[in-house]
């Protein structure tokens, strides 16, 4: 292990103060910027997987959550002239709804549980959108009840085991908006959603000096994975854009019930 003292000051105040530490956080940091930018959650998922390497999973939260807080600053920025009032009416009211009900039952919702049910649940929404009927539908309209459904289950589960992405795209990608409406609308709605969870993780006591600092030394390169994630994106056609965002929920979807099966084994089995 590197000695922190042969650090530069300013990185070994962070907690990023080893070779390791640094290089998960680069790789983590780049993997959510171009996801926030537009590239699907997949890449968001890697986010805390690939920082609690080398520190632990509440802690590599926690570190990421003012990151994002950032990068969504820099998407509402970026995609300000794109945004659907209609979704954001529908999901936004009752994905506070579910960010509550995540933090007054954070004490007994196994995160391995939810992980592994939603993944479930994306499985089954891109497996029944590839169907040959399904491909020829024609876009879905705004479904009120659907909406409360979709985006209180998107507080949720973003709150409890940071995967409010699925529930979000099973709502929004059946409407087929433009991908630049699409991405601008889900940077809205996350920016809020990650803004609403500081309340609850600040009294859950997740931050500090030492925290904070190390999210404001990954600002720069959270812009950069923003922006490249953004210009990306909007020389995607609507053709190409989909089946790669059907494609990114599907790694998402594996993921997490990997995730799951491998959180709930030891219960399962009394290992």
């Amino acid at each position: 292990m590197s000695d922190p003292a042969a650090m530069p000051a300013w990185l070994a105040a962070s907690l990023f103060d080893t070779p390791a530490a640094l290089a998960a956080a680069v790789v983590a940091v780049a993997l959510v910027g171009l996801s926030k930018g537009g590239m699907g959650g997949a890449f968001a998922l890697m986010g805390v997987p690939v920082l609690a390497l080398v520190m632990p999973p509440v802690q590599a939260a926690a570190v990421l959550l003012p990151i994002l807080l950032m990068m969504d600053a820099i998407g509402l920025w970026t995609w300000r002239h794109y945004r659907d009032w209609a979704v954001l009416r529908a999901m936004l009211p009752a994905a506070m709804l579910g960010i509550a009900i995540g933090w007054l039952t954070a004490a007994w919702t196994p995160e391995a549980l939810v992980r592994l049910i939603v993944g479930l649940v994306a499985v089954a929404f891109v497996a029944s959108a590839v169907l040959p009927g399904r491909r020829a539908a024609p876009p879905a309209g705004h479904r009120p009840v659907a909406g409360w459904v979709w985006g209180a289950s998107a507080g949720f589960t973003s709150f409890v085991a940071h995967a409010g992405g699925p529930p979000y795209q099973v709502y929004t990608l059946p409407l087929r908006l433009d991908p630049k409406l699409f991405t601008g609308t889900s940077v809205v709605f996350f920016a809020v959603v990650n803004a609403v969870k500081v309340v609850p993780y600040a009294a859950l006591g997740q931050f500090d000096g030492r925290t904070l600092w190390s999210a404001v030394l990954m600002l720069p390169l959270a812009a950069g994975a923003v922006l490249t994630g953004a210009a990306v994106v909007r020389r995607m056609r609507a053709a190409v854009f989909y089946p790669f965002m059907y494609v990114m929920v599907t790694l998402v979807a594996l993921k997490l019930i990997h995730d799951g099966v491998r959180g709930l084994w030891p219960l399962l089995t009394g290992g």
